[in-house]
């Protein structure tokens, strides 16, 4: 039985819509799926969320919700005729002033009026993900003169980034924090902050979800050239739950020669302080029109599985794509062909690093054990919050982790973990010793183990303790256990 360590996150969109849709990609492997609120009106995204759960309560799974914010999108107002042509040598302008209708191919309005505050001569502009290029010329009365640098096509609301970054738009906008609280109320796992700039902006959206009354977890996108300084990042990192490199953005703003690099940093970095971790943008984009990935795909995410991130991630393919299903089976089985790779298995986390607590002092002697004892073969997790499990999922191992846990929040929070596979299992309601050899018993049903294999349990004296867990047990299947 092989089982993927590695979570796809499949953003919904028209393509996804449906309950026989969603049905199909949750059966193709999707573990995740995220409501772009980009798009959409909250009752949108509240319709999707209950036909997501449905659909998946049908299919006997558990699939976690993630709504990412839109965040402070800096963009062009609209042209007069929808698209303008800017040729190469050309002036051009972004006018706060100018009405926002009435674009043309010498000027265009702004919806961030104070953009002309963060620039200065020689400043390079990006426009619709780095396509047009404008190089500052002045900046008077808030007007942004530039010189066309490559020019081409021009249409309404393209993006504008700042390369190098420093653009001083906040992280949280009014519709963020609007958006924030309809997701709260939805009662999504995971909500994905764009844009940001430092953990200030974590810690804003932290103040927000508590008076939400909400346990979701932050993600905080990697998408802002100031935000991958290393002390900044280190930061944003302890503030979230996890971090999204966002590739689009962040290529345009740092240069695509530099991504790569930057990505495998960002991996290594925040599975090191025990974050979970998620590769986004373009992994897969040529599947929006085709039923087969291109060579480079398949090794863009293989390679992102190799570095070790929890989850790879779907967007247009899925929302708006023609193959949605076929799109995330792909993705799949890529997935499971890299984690045959022995790098996949190999892992020296935290291995010079002294640990303070009793449960992560637990879980790395449960992997270690796991990879370095013969015959092991699955790993129970007794949890009730699914920490343990979050950090058993930092060391790299072939070896199945499964979060036996009564909570149905936990069942969906662990989705996203690597390696992580949850399974419903309430240790409260039976004779103390019975448990281990009745949860063993249960792996044995699902074909994970067999007679002479060996398992290894962790759990904790007093349930329902967030960090409880103080015991590993060693067992061999078919043997008496207590």
């Amino acid at each position: 039985m092989q089982l993927r360590r590695t979570k796809i996150v499949a953003t919904l969109g028209p393509a996804t819509s449906s309950p026989e849709a969603l049905k199909a990609i949750i059966a193709a492997g999707a573990d995740v799926v995220r409501l772009n609120f980009s798009h959409g009106s909250p009752a949108d995204h509240k319709q999707r969320a209950e036909t997501v759960l449905e659909a998946a309560q049908q299919a006997g799974r558990h699939v976690a919700l993630l709504a990412d914010l839109q965040g402070p999108k800096v963009r062009v107002a609209r042209f007069a005729n929808n698209k303008v042509q800017l040729k190469e040598g050309q002036n051009f302008i972004l006018d706060p002033n100018m009405d926002l209708e009435s674009g043309t191919d010498q000027a265009v309005g702004l919806d961030f009026p104070q953009l002309g505050k963060d620039l200065q001569q020689d400043d390079i502009l990006l426009l619709d993900d780095g396509r047009i290029v404008l190089k500052v010329v002045t900046v008077e009365q808030g007007k942004v003169h530039t010189k066309v640098e490559i020019g081409g096509p021009l249409s309404n609301n393209k993006g504008i980034n700042l390369q190098g970054g420093g653009l001083s738009a906040p992280a949280l906008t009014d519709k963020d924090r609007a958006d924030l609280i309809t997701a709260a109320q939805i009662g999504v796992d995971y909500i994905a902050i764009s844009f940001v700039r430092n953990a200030d902006d974590m810690h804003e959206a932290r103040a927000l979800l508590e008076q939400a009354n909400s346990n979701a977890s932050l993600i905080a996108k990697i998408e802002r050239a100031e935000a991958i300084e290393p002390a900044v990042l280190e930061g944003i990192i302890e503030a979230s739950e996890g971090i999204m490199v966002a590739r689009g953005d962040l290529a345009v703003e740092i240069g695509d020669a530099l991504l790569v690099g930057v990505q495998k940093d960002i991996i290594k970095h925040t599975r090191r302080l025990n974050r979970i971790v998620i590769t986004a943008t373009q992994m897969m984009e040529s599947m929006i029109t085709s039923p087969m990935p291109t060579r480079a795909e398949v090794s863009d995410v293989a390679n992102a599985v190799m570095d070790g991130t929890d989850a790879v991630m779907l967007s247009a393919e899925t929302a708006v794509g023609d193959f949605p299903a076929q799109t995330v089976a792909a993705m799949a089985r890529v997935c499971l062909g890299a984690e045959q790779h022995k790098k996949a298995h190999k892992s020296s986390h935290r291995i010079d690093i002294s640990v303070h607590s009793i449960d992560e002092s637990v879980a790395l002697s449960a992997m270690y054990a796991a990879n370095h004892l013969k015959g092991v073969k699955a790993i129970i997790c007794m949890t009730q919050t699914g920490q343990t499990p979050l950090l058993m999922s930092r060391i790299r191992s072939g070896i199945p982790i499964f979060a036996f846990t009564p909570q149905a929040d936990t069942h969906r929070r662990v989705c996203l973990y690597r390696g992580v596979i949850t399974h419903p299992f309430d240790s409260e309601v039976l004779d103390n010793d019975k448990v281990n050899h009745i949860a063993v018993e249960q792996l044995k049903d699902l074909g994970v183990v067999k007679d002479g294999d060996i398992v290894l349990i962790t759990k904790g004296d007093y349930v329902k303790a967030h960090g409880g867990t103080n015991t590993l047990k060693v067992v061999r299947v078919g043997n008496h256990i207590q």
